[in-house]
């Protein structure tokens, strides 16, 4: 699990990064990022209902996370929403972990 300087949480914030930050995607999901408001980076995820039933949505939810805890720290710092789209459901681990990697890495 992420440490909670490292989350976004607020409904304003996944907004604001959405809305206004850049774009990256990739089979497996879409990256926004923007500049942060602290000097840490943070990261939410949204998975929707598209993604599966509620196991199916917790347990990429859960890979997300623990994908980009192990990415930390980014340099420079950004806030980073990822949007998981249905492929994820049903990707192994490994293959998560290289589709989101390469979207981390890439910049808009």
């Amino acid at each position: 699990m992420l440490a909670k300087a490292n989350r976004i949480v607020r409904g304003d914030d996944f907004r604001r990064i959405v809305r206004t930050g850049r774009r990256v995607g990739g089979p497996l999901a879409v990256v926004h990022r923007t500049k942060p408001e602290a000097a840490r980076s943070r990261f939410g995820f949204i998975v929707s209902k598209q993604v599966g039933n509620a196991v199916v949505r917790n347990r990429v939810r859960r890979r997300l996370s623990e994908i980009v805890r192990a990415e930390l720290p980014l340099d420079p710092a950004e806030d980073i929403v990822i949007r998981a789209l249905p492929a994820a459901a049903e990707a192994d681990f490994a293959t998560l972990r290289a589709g989101i990697t390469a979207l981390l890495e890439r910049r808009p």
